[in-house]
């Protein structure tokens, strides 16, 4: 590592990829931090979830934020088959190949384990782009998210990791130490640098009716399970009906495969049922407001885990979606078994865990990761980046 000389004529080329409305809202302050520094030329790629109308074209999200787009590939996803998702990651790297044949880039940054960010990184490794991942090392045991993100970690030259048990997991597949950073979880600075809207502000941009107990609930396709998702889905939907007095507050499934049940499930479940909503997207300000006032966040989101304990809120995480992640206090793991939902969320509301959701720390760090995950850019010598030696461990 050196520090680099300023030289106004001769910029580091920086590539973005975001996919997701969720990864978006990780990497919003750090893209905002990069083009804000003089050393760097950043430019934003979008992609996946964000260009598809069926997943709440999110980004325009983007683009509400008067964040510049430099350039989208468009997967065309309509449809939830494994098929399908081998399609789009095709599609994916025939775009980024374009991207790369036109421009060349000192380092292509990357966050988490979505298939469409594999597609970004097979077609940096071919056109010899490094690459820069963040979130990597972590564990999710019920989705194919997990060989995805170390299939990436592979892939990458610098790593910018959540906590020193995930750097650790990333040295073990044989990255240098030199290269793999422990900068915190990015989530915290976007909780921190947003402007939460009151109960009944929110109640009214959202024409939501809040009830005495407020539930916010996010499931995923859990792409790995034996199991179809329609039926852990129904498990949770039958819990909700037990609940008395509540708002639910539902957002959409990700784009990954089998999602489309879980949708079905969850619209027909919000029209039969009042007190009920179904949003495509909430946007970064309205969802961390929906957390602020919710009595518990219920699905098998990273959010969950990553984010909701920041709030001091219980999480309630169901089956094995996210196992293997470090989790705070505040986290409940149960089942995805009606029952076992239910005596999660009464649990949640008792008076003692309570308490301990008000002392739980979360374990992605403290605020400041797009701080360092700037300054190492700027001090990282990008000459000699993409041979890699693999680091074996001591015998």
């Amino acid at each position: 590592m050196k520090l680099l000389k300023f030289d106004e004529n001769k910029k580091i080329k920086i590539g973005i990829v975001t996919g997701t409305r969720a990864e978006y809202g990780l990497l919003k302050n750090l893209i905002i931090k990069l083009r804000g520094s003089p050393l760097f030329e950043t430019h934003l790629f979008v992609t996946g979830s964000h260009l598809s109308d069926k997943h709440g074209r999110t980004v325009e999200e983007i683009l509400s934020d008067n964040i510049y787009i430099d350039g989208s590939i468009d997967l065309h996803i309509d449809d939830d088959t494994p098929s399908s998702v081998c399609n789009y990651i095709a599609r994916g790297i025939g775009g980024f190949s374009e991207i790369f044949r036109n421009k060349k880039y000192d380092i292509f940054i990357l966050l988490g384990d979505r298939y469409e960010l594999l597609a970004a990184a097979t077609a940096a490794m071919i056109h010899k782009i490094p690459i820069g991942h963040i979130h990597g090392g972590e564990v999710t045991v019920g989705a194919y998210d997990e060989g995805i993100r170390h299939a990436i970690t592979k892939l990458a030259h610098l790593h910018f990791v959540a906590a020193d048990e995930y750097r650790n997991r990333v040295i073990q597949l044989g990255e240098l130490p030199k290269n793999v950073f422990n900068v915190g979880g990015l989530g915290v600075d976007g909780i921190n640098q947003t402007k939460l809207i009151s109960k009944e502000t929110l109640s009214v941009l959202l024409d939501v009716k809040f009830k005495e107990k407020i539930y916010l609930v996010t499931f995923h396709p859990v792409t790995l399970d034996n199991t179809s998702s329609k039926e852990h889905m129904t498990e949770l939907l039958d819990a909700l009906k037990m609940q008395e007095n509540a708002t639910i507050i539902f957002t959409l499934p990700n784009a990954d495969s089998d999602n489309g049940p879980i949708r079905r499930c969850i619209e027909k479940f919000v029209d039969e049922n009042k007190d009920c909503y179904f949003f495509a997207s909430l946007g970064q300000q309205n969802y961390y407001s929906c957390v602020s006032v919710s009595d518990a966040v219920i699905g098998n989101s990273s959010s969950g885990i990553l984010e909701v304990p920041t709030f001091k809120k219980p999480t309630i995480n169901i089956g094995d979606r996210q196992k293997g992640r470090l989790r705070a206090k505040s986290v409940i793991d149960c089942l995805p078994d009606k029952q076992h939902i239910h005596d999660a969320i009464e649990l949640s509301q008792s008076k003692n865990f309570q308490r301990i959701c008000a002392n739980s720390i979360n374990p992605y760090g403290e605020k400041g990761a797009p701080d360092k995950i700037v300054k190492i850019l700027e001090n990282t010598d990008y000459t000699d980046l993409l041979k890699k030696e693999f680091y074996d461990l001591s015998p």
